[in-house]
């Protein structure tokens, strides 16, 4: 924790002491005006003209940056608040910028903070916090800023502050604090009829980050949380190994989870692609598991070993994979040829006879497969299978039945042709 002097102790240099009574309301106002910025401004002289600080600051900044800071300086002038955030965020995004933002948050923007967008303020803010020091100073900093922006008016820019200071918790192994920012940020997100893509990837980004965070990791509410954050956002502007560290995350979780059974989001989804090149096998077993293949799932086993979370859900998998045949055994049947003995699904499936009923029950109950058991006569009527993506295999399968279908329908007509002949009338 920073050892800055607390602005409300006798020690601070913004107490004040022993007020006559007259100006008793204006110093407490002044206190509380100004502990804010203490937390925000421990370098900042508050009477330096800002002239002089854009003067000093483009001294120092790079070459190919300086002439910004002409611009800085005329559009504060002229008090055009709108064009002066766009170029500072211009700013910000320059990498060369990075020694200078801290200090230009909060000796320049902050100066006219409440006259801006309040999230693009914290949109700079988040920039100029990653040069603090360590993450207790960074709590601080972004702490400070989102309460500086919690206000009726700008409840979206408080969620994404209040969400950028969960981040930081989580790194200093505050889960408790995190989990209250995100539940928080959650409830005043529920009540927003729209609000900005930046707002919601962050928040999704975050609480993935939670869940994966916790001592025992809750796959399913990380993986949709990670797949709602992939949606808010441009794939193309990940850089390819966090591409392939979430499409490998995201891959894991489906697998070892115990409460997903359908793949298809994220089979459907591009970033699986970052899989092909070093986890192709990863790629492979996730479209085995897709259409029940516990020929490719034997194959593929091998690699288990390579994951300490495959290798601790090995029984799961196996048994998500029986699941996986069971349900493609079903769906590749027309719908009136659903009546099937258990010994016709074990030769189908693979899985030994006595182990099938409780198979059978296990996917009735997951809500995989609706339908009866004859326990007395071993037989399965399924009446419904969960739909689920195809890969070309299945969809070939499904054109065949089709074709079936097509030609069963012509022969039923020819054959009411014949028998009706002249009953028939146009």
């Amino acid at each position: 924790m920073s050892n800055k002097l607390d602005p409300h102790s006798s020690s601070s240099p913004f107490s004040l002491s022993a007020p006559h009574p007259e100006q008793s309301k204006f110093s407490n106002y002044h206190q509380e005006i100004t502990s804010d910025l203490y937390l925000l401004l421990p370098a900042m002289n508050i009477d330096s003209p800002i002239p002089d600080f854009l003067a000093n600051s483009r001294d120092d900044a790079p070459a190919d940056l300086q002439h910004l800071f002409l611009d800085f300086e005329d559009l504060w002038e002229r008090k055009l608040w709108h064009q002066l955030t766009d170029r500072l965020i211009e700013f910000f995004n320059h990498k060369e910028s990075a020694p200078q933002r801290l200090a230009f948050y909060k000796a320049f923007i902050l100066t006219f903070a409440d006259k801006i967008n309040q999230l693009k303020l914290v949109t700079l803010a988040l920039s100029a916090a990653s040069q603090c020091k360590d993450s207790q100073e960074r709590l601080t900093f972004l702490t400070a800023a989102a309460n500086k922006v919690n206000s009726p008016n700008s409840q979206d820019a408080y969620v994404y502050a209040t969400v950028a200071v969960a981040t930081v918790k989580l790194e200093l192994k505050d889960l408790d604090g995190a989990k209250k920012d995100l539940e928080k940020s959650e409830k005043i997100l529920d009540n927003f009829d729209s609000v900005e893509t930046i707002v919601h990837a962050a928040f999704y980004r975050v609480n993935a980050e939670y869940y994966q965070n916790q001592s025992k990791l809750e796959f399913a509410s990380y993986y949709r949380n990670a797949l709602l954050y992939l949606a808010c956002i441009e794939i193309a502007d990940l850089s390819p190994a966090e591409r392939r560290s979430r499409a490998y995350d995201l891959s894991i979780a489906a697998l070892v989870s115990e409460t997903i059974y359908n793949f298809g989001e994220l089979l459907l989804h591009p970033i699986l692609n970052d899989l092909k090149k070093d986890d192709a096998w990863l790629y492979d077993l996730l479209f085995a598991f897709n259409r029940g293949d516990l020929a490719a799932y034997d194959v593929l086993a091998g690699h288990i070993s390579s994951n300490p979370l495959l290798v601790e859900h090995r029984d799961g998998l196996r048994q998500k994979i029986y699941l996986a045949a069971l349900t493609e055994t079903v769906f590749r049947r027309p719908p009136h040829d659903r009546e099937m003995s258990f010994r016709t699904i074990a030769e189908e499936t693979k899985v030994r006879p006595d182990e099938i009923e409780h198979l059978i029950m296990k996917a009735l109950s997951l809500g995989l497969l609706r339908g009866s058991i004859d326990q007395v006569d071993e037989i399965a009527r399924i009446n419904w299978v969960q739909p689920k993506v195809l890969d070309m295999k299945q969809i070939d399968n499904m054109r065949s039945r089709l074709q079936e279908w097509d030609s069963s329908v012509n022969q039923l007509g020819n054959w009411i042709e014949a028998k009706g002949q002249d009953v028939w009338a146009a």
